[in-house]
Order: structure tokens, then sequence, then C-alpha cells
């Protein structure tokens, strides 16, 4: 019966500007749940995001070391599109108050319309991260607030170079 185990396959997209603890959250479940979880980090210009492309893949590969089943990759275009290249079965999305389930819930009703075989799962991040987000924690950064326990600390570091070398 093993070679007939089904693979399943999740992708977990977004921009990871910087990636956050809630985050990594948000993966060590799905990582329970799927046999890969591929964290897909948008190049989404439209976000202005801080870090480029190259360093927030980075920077997510640095944060989930030792998550064996978790693959680093990146895209560029519809997100159906790029779930279907992989060959995935669900998109991963966390949700930690409302107002984030009104937008996550039109963006999985417009991809089952682009594709139906995709299913969203949500998952809800611990209690201690329903309110980090990567924009509220480069505001904390920007004014010099204590990040540790929001970021894994190779983000802290980067974060703090990043933003010295634009305040310079």
């Amino acid at each position: 019966m093993e070679g007939n185990v089904k693979e399943h396959i999740a992708i977990y997209p977004g921009t990871f500007d910087p990636i956050t603890n809630g985050h990594l959250d948000i993966v060590r479940r799905a990582a329970k749940l799927f046999s890969t979880t591929i964290i897909a980090v948008s190049a989404n210009p439209g976000k202005h995001p801080l870090f480029s492309l190259k360093e927030r893949e980075d920077l997510v590969r640095e944060a989930v070391k030792g998550l064996e089943t978790v693959q680093i990759d990146s895209f560029d275009d519809l997100l159906v599109n790029y779930v279907t290249r992989k060959k995935a079965s669900a998109v991963i999305r966390g949700i930690r108050v409302i107002s984030d389930f009104e937008y996550e819930f039109q963006m999985a009703l417009m991809n089952r319309k682009l594709n139906p075989q995709i299913e969203t799962v949500y998952l809800m991040p611990s209690e201690e991260f329903i309110y980090v987000n990567s924009s509220i924690v480069k505001e904390v950064a920007r004014y010099g607030g204590d990040i540790s326990s929001l970021v894994p600390p190779c983000v802290e570091i980067s974060l703090k170079g990043k933003l010295t070398q634009i305040t310079s």
C-alpha cells in the first residue's frame, strides 16, 4: 500500500516582508497536515516591499531551518497558476481577525472560480500571535521598539540593518 499514498502539497503564499513568528506558527501547523508545505514568496511589487524578493526568500529559508517538509519558492503570477504548476491540492491562509476572513474568503472564491480543484485551508495562529503582522513589525522596528518576540532572530538582525541603511 505504501506506493499508493498520495502526496498532499500545500502552498502558503505571501509577501513575507518580513516573515514573522505568526507566519512561522501557521507554517508549523500546516506542516503537520500536509506531506509538503511550500512557502511561496510573492514578488508582489504593488506592495512596495522593504526587502527584495531574494532577501525575503533567504529570510524565510533561514527561519524554517529544521522543518524538513517545508520548501521555499517564489512566484510572480496568479496564485492558481502557481498552485497548478506545483501540483498542490491546497492553499494555506492565516486568519487572525474577522477582517482577514472577509478578504481571504473573497480570494478563496475567486481561486475556486479559476480552478475548482484547489481548496483553501484557513489556519488560526496561536493566541500570542493574533496581533502580529509584517506592517506592525516594521513600524515598531522603525521606531526602535523591541521586536525580538515577534520575529525570528535572523529577521530582527536583517530588519534593523535594513532600516539603518535607509535612514543613513
